[in-house]
This record gives C-alpha cells, sequence and structure tokens, in this order.
C-alpha cells in the first residue's frame, strides 16, 4: 500500500470519529502543508520538516503540533499529554465533531506553519548533546558527491553519530571500505542505520 492508498484508508476506514478527522483533514488541505503519512497517521510538513497530525483515538480525536509549544494558544485549548516525555509536543482534542472550532483549527495550523518557516523548534538537550565526529573515509565519501553530502547533513546528529560510529568501530580498512559501501545508498535515502530494525 503506497502512502495516498494509506492516506485514504485512514479516512475512509469506519470509526466512530471518522467525521471529525475528515473535518480536521478539510482544514488542513486548506494549508500550505504537504500531506503525508508517516507513525501510522495523516502528517503535515512543510520544508521537509514535520509540523502536525491529525490523530483518532477511543475516547477523542484531534490535531497534534510537534513544536506546539510556541504556538501562541489565545483559546487555551492545548494540552501536553507526555509531560515529562515531550516539551515542544501539544495537542488539541475533541470528543464530538460539535466541539471543532474551524476557524480557530485553521488559524492554529497556519501558525504553526509559520512557526516552523521561521525555524521555530525545541531543541532537545539530548540532542544538542550529541556531538557528531564523522571519520575521514566517511568524509570523503561525502565530499565526492553533493547530494550525499547534503543527504548526510539533513539526517539527525543521532543518525549521523550512528553511521559515523559504524565506520570507525570497524577494525580492518576492508570492513570499514565494505561498510561505507553499504551505507551510502541507506543515507541517500535519509534512513537511519538501523531504521529497518524499529
Amino acid at each position: 500500500m503506497d502512502r495516498s492508498e494509506k492516506l485514504e484508508a485512514y479516512f475512509t476506514t469506519a470509526h466512530h470519529f471518522q467525521e471529525g478527522i475528515q473535518i480536521l483533514r478539510d482544514l488542513a488541505l486548506k494549508t500550505k502543508a504537504e500531506e503525508t503519512f508517516k507513525w501510522s497517521a495523516p502528517v503535515y510538513a512543510i520544508q521537509g520538516k514535520n509540523v502536525f497530525w491529525i490523530a483518532r483515538f477511543k475516547n477523542h480525536f484531534g490535531v497534534g503540533f510537534f513544536n506546539g509549544v510556541f504556538l501562541k494558544d489565545p483559546k487555551n485549548v492545548l494540552v501536553n499529554v507526555q509531560k515529562g516525555k515531550t516539551q515542544a509536543m501539544r495537542h488539541w482534542h475533541f470528543k464530538s465533531i460539535d466541539e471543532i472550532d474551524k476557524k480557530g483549527v485553521l488559524a492554529y495550523m497556519n501558525e504553526s506553519l509559520e512557526n516552523q518557516k521561521k525555524g521555530m523548534e525545541l531543541v532537545s538537550k539530548k540532542k544538542a548533546a550529541v556531538i557528531v565526529a564523522v571519520p575521514k573515509l566517511l568524509k570523503d565519501a561525502l565530499g565526492e558527491k553533493e547530494s550525499l553530502k547534503k543527504a548526510f547533513k539533513g539526517l539527525s546528529p543521532y543518525h549521523q553519530k550512528e553511521y559515523s560510529e559504524y565506520i570507525t568501530t570497524a577494525k580492518q580498512e576492508k570492513t570499514k571500505v565494505s561498510r561505507l559501501e553499504k551505507i551510502l545508498p541507506m543515507i541517500l535515502e535519509g534512513k537511519g542505520l538501523n531504521d529497518k530494525y524499529k
């Protein structure tokens, strides 16, 4: 099933909040966000960055904002459902379609997209602490191909570190070279070293 089929299935599968999530989708499609499908849910992105998503649960449905901490929230509706775990995410929950403030939801979606364009992201202390020492072999390979260099820079510091350590932990030079050959296509695809196991 490709991305568009997954999206359609998410919105058309019978669910007691089916009408509600469709209303939210209609609002999302009025924005300049790109609709995609990740983590089993519709996600809306701009400039390659995830900004908000639409979700349905047993007792509610709603919109989640990846960097919702920066939203002004004049309606005082946003909640942090994972206190202690996530500092930036915020959610706007609904229990029925009557609770959807269409104008308000659209305004929050557009504000979150504008914030992303301005680069407003909460960098976790954990993420900021990742220092990547790229081994020479990998650095040379990245220097030979601009698309590869760009793809590597687009990876999270954690994934960059994974790839760098994968090369440096090989004891023999031929192992380092074979590992390099293995990871270059993965880097170009924007994948992490161990993504297939997650």
